[in-house]
C-alpha cells in the first residue's frame, strides 16, 4: 500500500489552483467535473500520481466555505531554504502564520502558511526533515 492523495474541500477551485500552482509551485495533474452530482476536482502535486502523493482539491458547486473543524492538522512540504520560501510566499500574497524557526522542544526548522481556505501547510527544511520524524 501507499498514500495516494489528500482531499481538501475548497470554496473557489480556481483560487485554490492558483495558490497551489503559483505560490507552492505544484502543477495541475488532472481535472474533472461531475455535472450529475455537482462537483469539480483538480489534482495538484509536484510529480505524477504514480510517483508521489498528491492533493485532490474538491469544489462542491455553490459551497463557498467550510467549517474546518479541529481534527485535521496540516500538510507538510519539505523545502531547501525555509526563509526564502516564506519570503516568496509573502511576496506572492500568501499568508505566513508562523515565521521560520525551531520547533518547540526541538531543532527542526519549521514554518506555517495558510492556503486561501484556511488549511495549514507546514514547511520543514529538507536538511533537517528526517530529524522530526521520530525514531
Amino acid at each position: 500500500m501507499r498514500l495516494l492523495h489528500t482531499m481538501l474541500r475548497v470554496g473557489d477551485l480556481e483560487r485554490s489552483i492558483k495558490f497551489y500552482t503559483e505560490i507552492l509551485g505544484m502543477r495541475v495533474l488532472r481535472r474533472s467535473e461531475n455535472h450529475e452530482y455537482k462537483y469539480s476536482l483538480a489534482f495538484v502535486g509536484y510529480d505524477d500520481e504514480d510517483k508521489t502523493a498528491v492533493i485532490e482539491l474538491t469544489y462542491n458547486w455553490g459551497v463557498t466555505e467550510y467549517d474546518l473543524g479541529s481534527a485535521f492538522g496540516h500538510i507538510a512540504i519539505g523545502v531547501d531554504d525555509i526563509y526564502a520560501t516564506c519570503d516568496a510566499v509573502r511576496a506572492a500574497g500568501g499568508k505566513v502564520t508562523r515565521e521560520p524557526g525551531p520547533v518547540k522542544g526541538g531543532t527542526t526548522v519549521i514554518a506555517f502558511i495558510e492556503d486561501p481556505d484556511g488549511y495549514k501547510i507546514e514547511f520543514i527544511e529538507n536538511k533537517s526533515a528526517k530529524d522530526g520524524l521520530g525514531q
